[in-house]
């Protein structure tokens, strides 16, 4: 149990093993509201883990289709990942312009590769308006909202990437398909 002062939350001991925020209105999601399973990430478009964490999901949706539902929600980590915020802003400039997880998708398949230029060919190559993602990026449009998701992260007990909860449950095991599905289908026997 810790405490915590979060926004309009007001302090009181909170289990850092449970979401206390769920699926908010701005979160960026995938897949239905009556899926059996919800996770919910709070990840780093530089962090290793977050990146083999993110094949491991895009198998498992593909594999459980409409039984799962993602949100991820920035947890930038920028003091061990420079470029991460800037990724989490150019995600976010992407999701303005409709095309937040096409954006998300070929940052993790590029997490070696995110400079502003690098950021900006992504923009091109997702035939957004690049100019106006320029723009946003160099006035840090979204910074506010990245800063938003971290807290939440912070609120949710997560000190660290990724920060993975299933079902309403933070889930501390290994990142892989195989010990991911184990898991769910625990879940699902409860």
């Amino acid at each position: 149990m810790h405490r915590f002062r979060v926004g309009s939350l007001s302090e009181t001991n909170l289990d850092s093993s449970r979401l206390l925020l769920p699926i908010q209105g701005d979160d960026h999601v995938q897949g239905s509201a009556d899926a059996r399973f919800t996770l919910v990430e709070y990840g780093d478009y530089q962090c290793p883990d977050c990146g083999r964490l993110f094949f491991a999901l895009r198998e498992m949706r593909a594999s459980l289709m409409d039984e799962m539902r993602l949100a991820f929600r920035h947890y930038p980590r920028s003091g061990i990942h420079p470029q991460a915020q800037q990724a989490a802003e150019a995600a976010e400039a992407a999701g303005a312009q409709d095309r937040f997880w096409e954006m998300h998708d070929v940052l993790f398949q590029n997490q070696n590769a995110l400079t502003r230029k690098d950021l900006e060919l992504y923009a091109r190559d997702l035939s957004l308006d690049v100019a106006r993602f320029r723009e946003e990026l160099k006035n840090h449009t979204y910074e506010q909202r990245v800063r938003e998701d971290f807290r939440r992260g912070v609120a949710n007990g997560v000190y660290g990437t990724p920060g993975l909860f299933i079902n309403g449950v933070r889930y501390d095991g290994a990142l892989d398909r195989d010990s991911l599905r184990e898991r769910l289908k625990s879940e699902n026997q409860t």
